[in-house]
């Protein structure tokens, strides 16, 4: 598991690499990119923060994800997390911020 970066949908705002826990991500070329992938803890805590919604969490085989990327939308009131599964589909799970530290 680990995080993809898209570089044509990536503004370079460096939101991403303010917010990693592990110092991973930098920005080079007006692009974000990760440092090394192996050490991605798996926070998605830049997921959820990139505006432009261009960095996944690549989603391996043993969470059945088998190539599926997850992805955020952020509103000011809701989180929705995106999976777009090899096959196609697409699976959307919206969150109410206001609600989100009660699960």
């Amino acid at each position: 598991m680990s995080i993809y970066i898209d570089k044509n949908k990536c503004i370079g705002c460096g939101k991403c690499a303010e917010i990693c826990p592990g110092n991973l991500l930098q920005i080079k070329n007006r692009r974000a990119e990760i440092r090394d992938v192996r050490d991605c803890w798996g926070c998605t805590a830049c997921v959820k923060i990139c505006p432009k919604n261009a960095i996944y969490y690549q989603l391996s085989a043993d969470l059945g994800g088998a190539g599926s990327k997850l992805s955020v939308k952020n509103s000011q009131t809701n989180l929705t997390w995106i999976v777009n599964k090899s096959n196609g589909e697409i699976i959307s799970i919206n969150i109410d911020k206001t609600q989100s530290n009660k699960y």
